[in-house]
């Protein structure tokens, strides 16, 4: 028993440095575009919704421009499983939405059809660019 709870302790504090690391991260790499949101979805080319949100990102890279930029990390390829574990995700499609300071204020999991995307960035003073 006291071996168990000393693992899941360990286990937490390690959980805890990692995410901390992790976020440093991705604060990191935001700050270095000039974008007022980052959409981050993260998913697989090889999972039905997410090849279902192909177009959608595609559709709010256009309509926002410059203002929004839209990330997607495959996390069944081995090279970008680490997204998996830095974001924190339980299943695919997830999707992150960063502020400009790379500070996540917005999260979903499944697919997240365009309209609903429109009012989480519209919320966020993002306006389209048509």
């Amino acid at each position: 028993m006291k071996i168990t709870v000393m693992l899941l302790i360990t286990f937490l504090f390690l959980n805890i440095g990692c995410k901390a690391q992790s976020e440093e991260v991705i604060e990191e790499n935001v700050k270095k575009n000039n974008a007022k949101v980052t959409f981050v979805e993260l998913g697989s080319v090889n999972c039905i919704p997410c090849k279902q949100m192909q177009p959608v990102m595609k559709a709010i890279e256009e309509k926002y421009g410059d203002q929004v930029e839209v990330v997607f990390h495959d996390v069944w390829k081995p090279e970008e499983k680490h997204y998996a574990q830095e974001y924190g995700i339980k299943l695919i499609p997830t999707q992150v939405f960063l502020d400009k300071n790379g500070k996540e204020f917005h999260r979903h999991e499944g697919f997240y059809p365009e309209a609903e995307i429109d009012k989480v960035l519209q919320a966020q003073g993002l306006k389209a660019i048509e």
